[in-house]
Formats: C-alpha cells, structure tokens, sequence
C-alpha cells in the first residue's frame, strides 16, 4: 500500500514537473495591434524555437487575404488582417490555429496602386469586444470582434482631412484611455463608443505613420510624423504642445516615433536619416541628426539600448541594410546587406526579419556584429510587412496577401 501511494506521489510530481517545464520553456503573448501588445515591435514570448538549421519550422497553414501592407493582429485564438479582394477592401478574422475564416466584412474602396500593389496599409486594432480600422480612402471605422457587425463609421475626407493623400490612409488605431487615435494630418482623436471627432491637432500634411503614446511628468502625451514634422500633442486636451520640422523627399513620413522617457526617436526614408530628441514638457531638443538609419516605411525596435532596422529606400533594394545604431548615439555599429526593403520584429534577444522576398531570419539582437542563427524561405512575391509572433506562432504576409503561419513552439 505504501509503495503504491510513493509512486502515485511520484508520478504526480513529474506531471507537475513537466507542466512547470512546459510554462517556463514557452511563453505565449497576444499580438493585438500594429507594432505589438507594447507598440514596440517586440514580443514577451520567449522559448520559441528559433534554430531551424536543421529542421524547418513546420507551415501550417497558408491563406490569401487580399492586396495589402497591413500587418496582423492576434487575440486569443483569433486573427484579423486588412486586404483587398474583389474589387473592395475587407477586414477578415481567421481562426489563428488554422487559418479558417470565421467572418469577413467588404467595403467599397480603391485599391490606389500607384507604383506599388496598393490596398489598405492600416492594421486593425483588437481592443476588447471591438475591433477598429481604417480604410485607404479614409473610413474610420468600428466592428464587433466577434462577427464583424459594423458597429459604426466615420469618413475623415471633409472631417480632418481635405483629400485622399498620395499614398491613402495608413495610421493604424491607437486606443488611449477613453479615445481613439489616428494621424490625419496632425493627430486627431474620436469617441470609441460613437465615432465622434473630439479634437484635431493642426492642419499638416498627411503623414503615413501612427501615433505614438509616452507619459512624462504625469501627464500622457501622443507624438506623431505628418509630412511637415513630429508632432506632440498633450491628449488630455488635444493641445498643441510642440512641432519639429521633419520633411522627407516626396512627402514620405511613413513611420512611427519611437518614444522612451522623454526621448522621441524619428527616421525616414530617401536618405533623410534618423534624429533624436528630448522633451521637457513643453519643447524638444536635438541630440542628434545623422543618416546611419534611414526607414523608409518600417520601423527599427530598441533592443537593450540598440536600434535595430532596415536602412533605405524600397525601389533601391539591393542597398538596403539591416543596421544596428547606439540609442543615445546614433553611432552606427554594423550593417548588413541582403534582406532588401524588408522588416523585422524582436524577441527574447533575437530579431525576426523577413526580407522583401519572404525570406524569413532569425538574427541575435546584439550590437557587437550580425550573427544570423537561422532562415528560411516562406514566401514568395514583394514582401514589405513586418512579420509577427503570437503564442507560438510566426505569421508572415507577401503584399499580394499570401498569409504564413509557422509553428515555432
């Protein structure tokens, strides 16, 4: 009887064993919106697999979503991504397991594909029960995430915005406090609940990035590019707090202000470079401006004190760099040829880049040298959105809307 009670024992606690094992080797995350549950690029996952020298990581699934750039969301078992598809624009929601569609919702828009493949360039932002987007010509819109009941709309032609700029709408949604945000030549905020527009900060030129939140001091500030410059707004209020000229050739601010402390990073494309400033409240300060990272639409992440991304311009691919700058600095300190007009996230001290023709590597985040761990082929075709990783799970997306999904667990 005492024997087998011992081994009842025993075998209790290498079940618990194994499971503890389990949770502390693989950590899952969400991926809710662009830029990640932290809107900085990076995943809290860690344990993934990322060696895949000797054995590929196993595809999954594979699906196409429509014409695009938008990146995906991931929550819970859910997925939602933008594409265009017969002859309209539409938000579809996939099971994240399997790549099924659960529910999708069209409507009309252009494709707007002057040199490029056009379609819609916002991610939908997963924000409890609703799911919130914008279209290329300028519908702000809510939906239930459930089954893509439209919940309401909000057309920013006319509101916040005179005309369609050049290259469409592309901010994505940011949710802050009881407000929605989007750059629509300055930032502009509207009613969750309703749509209403509740204030618009200024009347600049249509940037293609998305708004940045920071606190400093207590308060809660969002700074974003337009094409005219950075812009900090204080959001309790929708003040104007301060602007710093930063135009770009074309009028292609395509990016997103990195914010840490009351530091704000910036970098652009067509050789305008990179910059960084300091704010005290009410004005910035230049700490430096040089031209070792210039991102023409995809942002670096900051790992551990190093800015990590894709240098130059994507009709110059064979140019490109994936570089490595100081933080504080701006002093570059490698720089690697070979993923083209690609993009990248991070995790657990490690970069995930897809390459602009689906090329897909894991690089060690580490400012000494570039060392690359593994790659692998997963799509084919122009390939300019940033990858994601959610709950262990690599989804990768080809701008023709071919959709990846890996299992890296």
């Amino acid at each position: 009887m005492r024997s087998t009670t011992r081994r009842q024992w025993s075998q209790w606690y290498l079940g618990l064993l194994m499971v503890a094992l389990a949770t502390s080797v693989i950590r899952g995350d969400d991926w809710p919106h662009w830029r990640g549950p932290q809107r900085t690029g990076i995943s809290a996952e860690t344990g993934w697999k990322s060696d895949w020298s000797t054995s590929p990581a196993p595809v999954v699934w594979k699906r196409n979503v429509g014409t695009g750039y938008c990146t995906i969301s991931v929550a819970g078992k859910r997925l939602y991504t933008n594409g265009y598809r017969d002859g309209q624009e539409t938000i579809v929601c996939l099971d994240a397991l399997t790549g099924d569609e659960i529910w999708s919702h069209p409507y009309p828009a252009e494709i707007r594909d002057n040199l490029h493949k056009g379609g819609p360039a916002s991610t939908p932002t997963v924000s409890g029960d609703r799911v919130y987007t914008l279209s290329k010509d300028g519908q702000l819109m809510a939906l239930q995430a459930a089954d893509g009941k439209v919940l309401w709309k909000q057309k920013l032609v006319g509101l916040t915005a005179s005309k369609v700029p050049e290259w469409g709408f592309s901010s994505s949604v940011v949710v802050s406090d009881n407000m929605l945000l989007v750059e629509s030549g300055g930032i502009a905020a509207f009613s969750p609940s309703s749509g209403e527009q509740l204030w618009h900060a200024g009347r600049y030129k249509l940037g293609y990035g998305t708004p940045e939140l920071f606190n400093i001091g207590g308060k809660s500030y969002a700074a974003s590019l337009n094409n005219e410059n950075v812009q900090i707004v204080e959001l309790a209020t929708g003040r104007n707090v301060v602007t710093s000229e930063w135009k770009t050739s074309y009028d292609t601010n395509s990016t997103t202000p990195i914010a840490v402390g009351n530091e704000l990073f910036i970098s652009t494309g067509y050789k305008r470079g990179c910059e960084l400033l300091r704010f005290d409240g009410s004005s910035v300060t230049q700490v430096y401006e040089n031209t070792q990272m210039a991102n023409h639409m995809n942002n670096c992440v900051l790992w551990e004190g190093h800015l990590y991304g894709i240098h130059g311009n994507s009709h110059n691919p064979s140019q490109c760099a994936l570089r490595c700058i100081e933080w504080k600095t701006g002093e570059l300190k490698w720089s690697q040829r070979g993923c083209g007009a690609g993009s990248l996230i991070a995790s657990d001290g490690k970069l995930l880049v897809l390459s602009d023709t689906g090329m897909l590597s894991v690089v060690k985040a580490h400012p000494t040298e570039y060392t690359r761990i593994a790659e692998q082929q997963v799509l084919g075709g122009e390939c300019w959105t940033s990858p994601v990783l959610a709950n262990g799970r690599i989804y990768c997306r080809s701008s023709d809307g071919e959709l990846v999904c890996l299992d890296v667990r």
